[in-house]
């Protein structure tokens, strides 16, 4: 946006000034709205963030009001972006909700706006990075979990879709298409549950591995404070030789009962890869809703070309969104993550599909 270099208080306003500044203070109220709705599904250290910065949308507000004066007017709604923020956290709160609100942050104009104060648009720099950061908290929860919808949701629809596109140009009965599309989703849906179990499981093991050993730590009190073998412990956990003496005579010099020679693995670790059986049953439903999709034509009746066109159309839709999705969450742009998941699964089809032909012409 360009603007007149001087600011608004040392020359004559105008109409454009006017109509600016009630658009930054529908736009103030909209976001304040948005962090009270979050705030209200939340408690605790969130809460109060959040109204926090609730609150220092309305300092915001404060000057855009004085700025304009007798000229307020009726009140503007905010942008739609923003309205239908406040509507998504009005009913749903939670990660989607601050994704999208730190996206909205990182858009702010102020630092190209000559009436908007400096402290304002390093208010807004901040307030993308505060978001950012509970944004960090929703998605460690939901990462395990969300790892594996999205892989199996993605996997379901290719996978399906190119053995459908294969087995299809070979000139098989529709028949035969239906039962091969819904027995690769039973089977699918299956081996992906067992390995995300497997998978998760594993690493949750290795987690706890790692963890010091209750033994170890009561032996703390016994040790030869002169050979001290502690500092090996510490030098073997990556400290240096001067880090690792430091932290083992401050251990042994320690008064406190309940010594323990590291701190077991954070919950946050767990939490990143999620639980194995949410890890195994959320694969398993969102690989077989994706293998469907493609079947949905031949369960319908349809058959040949007109099935395969609406079964690809059906798959790329569901792509895009899968895409979004995973763009919004990680705060990239959805349309190009969109296109990236799009183009991917399309491209494994095609050649599954090309391969079909060529088996379908070679056997007869």
């Amino acid at each position: 946006m360009t603007t007149d270099p001087t600011p608004a208080s040392d020359r004559a306003r105008t109409p454009r000034d006017v109509r600016r500044w009630r658009r930054y203070l529908a736009d103030e109220r909209a976001e304040a709205a948005v962090y009270r709705e979050l705030a209200a599904r939340r408690s605790g250290e969130e809460r109060e963030i959040l109204v926090a910065l609730a609150e220092a949308e309305q300092r915001h507000e404060t000057h855009w009001l004085e700025l304009l004066g007798d000229d307020v007017g009726r009140p503007l709604r905010g942008q739609w972006r923003t309205r239908f923020l406040a509507v998504l956290a009005r009913r749903f709160g939670g990660v989607f909700v601050l994704a999208l609100a730190q996206q909205a942050e990182s858009r702010s104009a102020y630092d190209a706006d000559v009436d908007a104060t400096a402290a304002m648009a390093a208010d807004e720099r901040i307030h993308g990075e505060v978001v950012r950061g509970l944004s960090t908290r929703g998605r460690t929860r939901i990462s395990g979990t969300f790892r594996a919808a999205v892989f199996g949701a993605n996997d379901g629809l290719v996978s399906n879709l190119a053995l459908i596109l294969g087995v299809g140009a070979s000139g098989v009965a529709p028949q035969t298409i239906l039962v091969t599309g819904l027995a690769g989703l039973l089977a699918g849906a299956l081996s992906m549950a067992a390995g995300e179990y497997v998978s998760v499981s594993s690493q949750r093991e290795l987690l706890a591995a790692s963890d010091p050993s209750p033994a170890a730590s009561a032996a703390l009190g016994h040790l030869d404070v002169d050979a001290n073998e502690l500092a090996l412990v510490y030098r073997a956990r990556g400290l240096d030789a001067g880090e690792a003496q430091a932290r083992a005579d401050a251990v042994l010099a320690s008064a406190v009962g309940s010594r323990e020679i590291a701190p077991a693995s954070e919950s946050d670790a767990h939490e990143e890869i999620g639980t194995a059986l949410g890890a195994a049953a959320s694969s398993f439903c969102f690989f077989a809703s994706g293998a469907l999709i493609p079947v949905l034509p031949y369960l319908v009746g349809m058959e040949g070309l007109a099935a395969i066109a609406v079964g690809s159309v059906l798959v790329g839709v569901a792509l895009c969104f899968t895409g979004a999705t995973v763009g919004v969450l990680s705060g990239a742009s959805p349309v190009r993550r969109a296109l990236r998941q799009l183009a991917i699964g399309f491209g494994a089809a095609a050649a599954t599909y090309a391969l079909g032909l060529l088996f379908g012409a070679t056997v007869g």
